[in-house]
Order: C-alpha cells, then structure tokens, then sequence
C-alpha cells in the first residue's frame, strides 16, 4: 500500500485562499503527472530548453481551492460536490490547474473507498481524450490512515513544488 500525505499551502500570486496538495510516498501528485504526460506533450509541443519543458510539466496543474471543496472528506473518498462530479465517468478531480480555476485543467481520478482501502486509478485529462488512461497509478491507501491524514492535513507556508517564477533559470 502507498502512504498519502494531504498538504494545505498558499495559492501563489493573485489567487486567495489556501490549496490542497497531495504527496504520494513522499512524492508531489503533479511529479507523477509530469512523468506520465511528458511524452504526450512532446508530440503536441515544439521542443523548448529542457528546464521550461520541466517548469511546464511540474506546473501544469495546481492545488484545488480549500473553499471550493467544501467537504474534504466526502471529496477525496469519491463523492464529490455536483459541480466536481462527472457521472458519466465517475471521476473526481485531484488537481486543478494552476490558473487558479481547477476545471480549466484538471487531473481525474476514479476514487474507490472500501472499510480498508481506498483506491485511485483510470487518471485522466478530460480536454485530452486522445491521452486516455494516464500511465499512474493505481495508488492504494489504507483507509484508516487515509482518513487521519486527511483530517489532519500538513499546512507549509509555500507551494510545495515552488512557483514557477522562483524556478524559472
């Protein structure tokens, strides 16, 4: 089983509020969607320097709204509010994009709650149906830990990734 770890931090820039963030062993969720659409952007993009395609890759998508959630529990264990749910798929957004409007660019999840386990699997972009399945995950969480880390989330004072401005060279 993976270990999830829930983090609060900053919008960066004009945006208000605090964001969701989501480690994944350790590791930032937009670090395992960077390495699972790098190839995929490489079809669609000109080649730029090696360090803006990374900047691009860790930054295409950002933290979900703490307002905009609403309920962080009923979120993340797959029931989420109507204007997150896509029934049709029965996916739930993890991340948002980092404009700051997470439907501009989100990262679906099929979220799978059980008594012992929660389950993420079948990422996917929507405005990118041709990418389909996203080559991450499934990532599985015991639940009971899951739920405690979701409760008790870690608030650091910055995005964890830094801006993009800060790692621009």
């Amino acid at each position: 089983m993976q270990r999830i770890e829930f983090l609060n931090y900053p919008a960066s820039g004009q945006l208000p509020g605090l964001l969701w963030g989501i480690r994944i062993d350790g590791t930032d969720l937009r670090a395992y969607t960077a390495d699972a659409t790098r190839d995929l952007w490489r079809q669609e993009h000109e080649e730029e320097s090696p360090a803006e395609n990374e900047l691009f890759l860790l930054h295409q998508h950002g933290g979900l709204s703490l307002r905009e959630v609403g309920d962080p529990v009923r979120h993340f264990l797959g029931d989420p509010a109507p204007e997150f749910a896509d029934p049709p798929t029965g996916t739930t957004p993890v991340l948002g994009c980092s404009c700051g409007v997470w439907g501009c660019w989100p990262l679906l999840t099929i979220i799978t709650a059980t008594p012992e386990t929660v389950i993420w699997s079948s990422f996917r972009q929507p405005f990118r149906k041709e990418w389909g399945e996203l080559p991450m995950g499934p990532y599985a969480f015991d639940r009971p830990a899951y739920e405690a880390a979701l409760a008790a989330p870690v608030r650091v004072t910055e995005d964890p990734l830094g801006s993009s401005s800060e790692t621009m060279p």
